[in-house]
């Protein structure tokens, strides 16, 4: 059944095209209302009861969800096309289809988990910790930890400990906190309290920690460690908050697994020799650690920025609320409507969650709103937004990008990625916002008249490496090689011929296949769009032979392997047999042959110009054969036994 589009132009405010965005989606539309949430809603309950609708107001939207669960219908759809659009200047229409035709696209429901807290929190502090906890006492199960011995009050409501936090891990539902010098209290007697004999490296477990100590934070990122909650214990209201939220955090959550992992894919290392650590670099909260060859992520800890995702040079971790293809049919689905409706010149403004959408809405109501050739793109998480999503919106059909950098945004990452972006497609492709207030932002938006960007467009389909590259070609369909910034995840081995010695070390441990060898001749291959450009090839090249060149090889020939180091073999002087490399033989033979103990003679020196087959044997057949024994005894028969019997 396709979904009804439920149109509302707000009092007026806004001018509504219903056959053109039928015309641009296939939507059903609505007559046009003019008061949806006040006095028509009682159409707006008719509209919802009849069937599967989209509601084209999202500042109402906790009106509409409660009207349908007082009727008993399933909460529609929403979708805000009076900020993002109607509330702008310049005809609307393309841009509303656009955002209509979004918002009827079933998007796969990322992967979570479900996490338990009993409510047994660890308060941090002084005397602000004690009232804390007197306030959660009833709600939670509640130990302040004291560094004072005389702050413990009579109050038996809630335990206190004394003692010193050393070390603290996990999140909401799974702290281990370790405590030196631990004194548990004594209840019994009378007059002061006694403790129990100090103990270090003590361990304990609790769902929450409150940490009123006002000293350095517990954790790095620690506004996005869930279930870690701090404030500065001379701010009454602070501390307030605090504890609100604390008695809050009790019960089942559901934990969305942000991101995905494919060890077999990750350049981490190979033969605890360092490579990729890209990933490592950037998570701000240290849920991602090394694991051998590979790293791993820590679900409850990862807080779903997406750093990690845009800056993975092979796809082992991906992002996954949402998985990246929804993304790119987002971009598809907007970029094709908008075309379709008559739209022209397009612009994407990339934004995350509710700093974005307060920055539109407020330019919207009080300010000239969005221009009509500026379509918004909301994601969760922004530094997830890399330069494979920016190539394929520019290969979509937009000219130009602008993101929204919010305040607490990873912009390094996101600065990174823009850049990368830029030398594919050009300087002027992408720009980073970071407007004061929405007036400016409005400013920007108006005045700015960037240097488009424009190809045929295309569909990006598959991995991220795959998009970028695809995107790269019909951005840039005459050129052949792009230089890119350093750290750029594609480019070219260099080797030093001269100094290479075609050991392939290189070969045995290319964590994706780039390196390879010819089991027939002595030839190093290289196949370029393979590359990671991890580095692990240059860091264990014994002749450092190897150097990493960042850049973006559009031919067909990064799609191959070709040589990049070959030399003559060298033949057998027994059989004939090719192995082994000519100059590294005969480089061997000079050195040794003659010089040292094991080839002193000119039958062992030979040995060295010998095929593994010729080499065995004749090292059997020396006389100085290592491998020979003793002559073997004889075998014991019965006349030895008699005649042993006979001479006693």
């Amino acid at each position: 059944m396709t979904r009804k589009l439920v149109l509302c132009d707000c009092m007026g405010s806004q001018s509504l095209d219903a056959e053109g965005i039928y015309s641009a989606t296939g939507m059903a539309c609505s007559k046009i209302y003019r008061s949806l949430c006040t006095d028509q809603l009682d159409a707006a309950a008719r509209e919802m009861a009849e069937g599967d609708v989209i509601i084209a107001c999202q500042q109402e939207r906790p009106r509409f969800e409660a009207l349908a669960a007082e009727i008993g219908v399933a909460e529609p759809g929403f979708v805000d096309l009076r900020d993002r659009a109607g509330w702008g200047e310049g005809p609307a229409a393309p841009k509303m289809a656009a955002l209509a035709a979004e918002a009827t696209m079933p998007l796969e429901m990322g992967r979570a988990v479900d996490i338990v807290s009993e409510g047994t929190c660890l308060i941090l502090g002084g005397t602000a910790a004690i009232e804390a906890a007197a306030q959660l006492s009833d709600t939670l199960a509640v130990t302040v930890l004291l560094g004072d011995p005389a702050l413990v009050p009579t109050d038996r409501r809630f335990d206190c400990v004394i003692g010193k936090l050393r070390q603290a891990n996990g999140a909401l539902g799974g702290f281990t906190v370790k405590i030196d010098a631990l004194q548990q209290l004594i209840p019994a007697g009378r007059g002061e309290f006694d403790f129990t004999p100090p103990q270090d490296g003590a361990l304990s477990e609790c769902d929450i920690i409150l940490d009123l100590t006002g000293d350095t934070p517990l954790f790095s990122a620690h506004e996005k460690r869930e279930g870690y909650l701090r404030a500065d214990p001379s701010h009454a209201p602070s501390v307030a908050q605090s504890i609100f939220s604390a008695s809050q955090l009790i019960g089942t959550f559901e934990k969305p697994l942000y991101v995905r992992m494919e060890p077999s894919l990750c350049a981490h290392s190979r033969a605890e020799q360092a490579a990729c650590s890209n990933c490592l670099n950037i998570c701000p909260t240290g849920a991602i650690t090394s694991a051998g060859e590979h790293v791993t992520v820590d679900p409850m800890i990862c807080a779903g920025c997406g750093s990690c995702s845009a800056v993975c040079p092979s796809g082992a971790i991906s992002y996954d609320a949402p998985p990246v293809d929804t993304v790119f049919r987002r971009l598809t689905t907007l970029a094709t409507t908008y075309r379709k409706a008559g739209g022209s010149d397009a612009r994407l403004l990339v934004h995350e969650g509710d700093h974005g959408r307060e920055m539109i809405s407020l330019a919207a109501r009080f300010g000239r709103g969005l221009p009509a050739h500026v379509i918004p793109f909301e994601v969760d998480a922004l530094a997830s937004f890399g330069h494979a999503e920016m190539l394929a919106a520019l290969a979509c059909g937009f000219e130009h990008i602008d993101v929204l950098v919010a305040p607490k945004s990873d912009r390094d990452v996101i600065a990174g990625q823009s850049a990368l972006a830029a030398a594919i497609a050009g300087n002027a492709a992408v720009s980073l916002l970071e407007p004061a207030d929405p007036d400016a932002l409005c400013e920007t938006l108006y005045a700015g008249n960037p240097e488009p960007v424009t190809c045929d467009p295309i569909l990006p389909m598959g991995s991220r490496r795959q998009v970028a590259r695809l995107s790269a070609k019909a951005l840039a369909p005459d050129a052949d090689v792009i230089p890119l910034p350093d750290a750029a995840p594609y480019g070219a081995v260099i080797v030093d011929t001269d100094a290479c010695t075609l050991c392939l070390s290189c070969v045995s441990l290319c964590p994706s296949g780039a390196l390879g060898d010819n089991p027939d001749m002595p030839q190093l291959r290289f196949q370029e769009d393979a590359c990671l450009q991890c580095g692990l090839c240059s860091n264990i090249c014994p002749e450092n032979a190897i150097t990493l060149s960042p850049q973006l090889d559009l031919t067909d020939a990064a799609l191959s392997q070709r040589v990049i180091h070959e030399e003559e073999p060298f033949a057998c002087i027994e059989c004939g047999a090719l192995f082994g490399v000519k100059s590294t033989v005969e480089r061997i033979t000079e050195k040794l042959a003659g010089k040292h103990a094991m080839f002193a003679t000119s039958d062992a020196a030979r040995m060295i110009q010998m095929c593994d087959n010729c080499r065995i044997q004749a090292q059997f057949h020396s006389q100085n054969n290592p491998f020979q024994g003793n002559e073997p005894p004889r075998p014991r028969t019965t006349e030895d036994y008699f005649t042993k019997r006979k001479d006693h």
